[in-house]
């Protein structure tokens, strides 16, 4: 008997079919793929498994699902974990000023009799904090990862955030299919390797897993079926052996998708330095940057990796000034006021953060207005002036947010969608359009591939590289994926432990990669 089964779902959302007749069946400690590109209706056919309330208020689904036999049909997430249903987010779903043991243990937390509560119920007993605690640290130490459970969640690293997510799914005691909603998007490749392992645990302890993923290597490696979404239609189910990750990729876009490598580039001593550090250090939560010396050419498309927690993140962070800052920056030789996101802005640098809802995005504002925004504020571009008067030229607005969304096929009902409605790799395609929109001469962009399906990653891709040739933008791209680096990048820095650990030509051997990272010293020279 499967553990899980889907028979005819469906939903439509005011007239718009976002998913019609997807049947599934996954049985006990089963890891099973959920593939397709952003919009397929991955993550609507997720909320209708987890109750959601967005499927509820919206005139519910159709068709029916079943649990061990049993017909399911939670209405709320509280129901789908009473029967056995965790899931770890897109978008996390953390309280930030608690800390990791209070996010973990929510709802379940560990309580001990008091004098009052002998007397007076259950509800007045006290918090076991030893407990929480130890249950926190236990669940941490599954996913092998070092962090204090004591921690607040706030200015945690994205990849930290993660990890907290899924201990929290482990903590549970009744969890019986755990539904993975691009778990590794914010990992490193070898920590993405060491949580697949965490995965095939749960699964020989009978634990069923729905892995969604837009890493075709992952779905490959871990797991035994795959449905495959287009359109929001059930394109096919079927055993994961059968498959190349190119066939996969061919039925999730409905073409053959090739990611094109550029060709290295050298620069010679005569090329303009566009962007120059000297001895920054960044005080990022978890990215620490301890002094870290950079020269940048102009046009150089230059690449930035590492482990995570290591301080890539906090580079481009530290740069535009979002958090406390010391060094020297420069821009075209002149140097830069630090601490001062305004000032970069007002001198062409634009950024485009790791964390797209905290920073990159306006949720609650349309798709049109989240493009133009800093063109607007710093450029002072969508605007018309009548007389003494100015008034934001709305034509415009619409007629850019037109241009992007097919240049970037973001997938949508429209340039007036809010963004919060989006998927998520389709806010991240808001927030790429955002800066392109902002015409800089440097851009600083960080993981803009996180939570993008493969048929999107080769349009963002190519069109950094175009932009690149086409206007001569300088651009820094910090990545979790070694590969997404050697791809597009002049030259790698590799940064290990705060510091600046190598600079490296993309055909540079993977082995020396994975040295640099780990903080090994490696003397390689670069071109450049």
């Amino acid at each position: 008997m499967s553990l899980l089964k889907l028979e005819g779902i469906g939903k439509n959302y005011f007239g718009n079919q976002v998913l019609q007749d997807v049947s599934i069946e996954i049985k006990a400690g089963e890891i099973h793929g959920l593939v397709g590109e952003n919009g397929a209706g991955k993550s609507t056919l997720m909320n209708i498994l987890f109750g959601m309330s967005v499927i509820h208020s919206t005139g519910g689904y159709e068709g029916k699902m079943w649990i061990e036999g049993e017909e399911y049909s939670p209405m709320t997430p509280l129901e789908a974990m009473e029967r056995g249903v965790g899931m770890v987010h897109q978008e996390f779903m953390l309280i930030p000023g608690f800390t990791i043991t209070e996010n973990v243990k929510l709802n379940r937390e560990n309580t001990k009799p008091s004098l009052i509560s002998k007397i007076l119920g259950k509800s007045l007993e006290f918090l076991d904090f030893d407990n929480m605690e130890k249950d926190t640290i236990e669940s941490l130490n599954k996913l092998n990862v070092e962090m204090d459970h004591k921690q607040k969640v706030a200015g945690l690293p994205v990849g930290y955030m993660q990890f907290v997510e899924i201990a929290r799914e482990i903590d549970k005691s009744n969890l019986k299919l755990l539904i993975l909603d691009e778990p590794t998007a914010v990992l490193t490749e070898s920590e993405a390797a060491d949580f697949l392992k965490i995965i095939k645990k749960l699964s020989e302890l009978e634990i069923a897993v729905l892995f969604i993923t837009h890493r075709l290597d992952e779905i490959k490696e871990i797991t035994e079926n795959i449905t495959v979404l287009r359109d929001g239609q059930m394109v096919s189910s079927l055993k994961t052996s059968d498959v190349t990750p190119i066939d996969i990729a061919a039925l999730m876009v409905g073409r053959d998708v090739k990611i094109k490598k550029t060709n290295k580039r050298a620069f010679d001593e005569d090329t303009p330095i566009a962007l120059k550090v000297e001895n920054l250090k960044v005080l990022m939560p978890g990215e620490l940057v301890k002094g870290i010396d950079l020269e940048i050419k102009k046009g150089e498309i230059f690449g930035i990796g590492g482990l995570a927690g290591q301080g890539k993140i906090g580079i481009a962070n530290g740069i535009m000034g979002l958090y406390e800052t010391s060094g020297k920056i420069y821009k075209n030789g002149v140097e830069m006021k630090n601490n001062d996101p305004g000032a970069m802005l007002d001198n062409n640098v634009a950024f485009l953060s790791e964390d797209r809802k905290g920073v990159g995005l306006l949720l609650d504002e349309p798709i049109d207005l989240n493009i133009a925004y800093n063109a607007m504020e710093s450029r002072g571009r969508f605007f018309n002036k009548i007389g003494p008067l100015t008034q934001v030229d709305k034509a415009a607005v619409l007629q850019n947010a037109n241009e992007m969304i097919k240049l970037l096929d973001i997938r949508c009902r429209g340039p007036k969608q809010h963004t919060r409605s989006l998927s998520g790799g389709n806010q991240q395609k808001v927030c790429i359009a955002r800066a392109l929109t902002f015409e800089p001469e440097v851009l600083l962009i960080s993981e803009p591939t996180r939570g993008i399906d493969i048929g999107a990653k080769e349009l963002v891709m190519d069109t950094l590289v175009r932009l690149n040739k086409e206007k001569n933008l300088t651009i820094i791209i910090t990545s979790s994926e070694l590969a997404e680096l050697k791809q597009i990048s002049d030259r790698i820095a590799i940064i290990a432990e705060g510091k600046l650990n190598g600079i490296f030509t993309p055909d540079t051997d993977d082995v020396i990669f994975g040295l640099a990272m780990s903080g090994e010293n490696v003397e390689v020279v670069a071109n450049g």
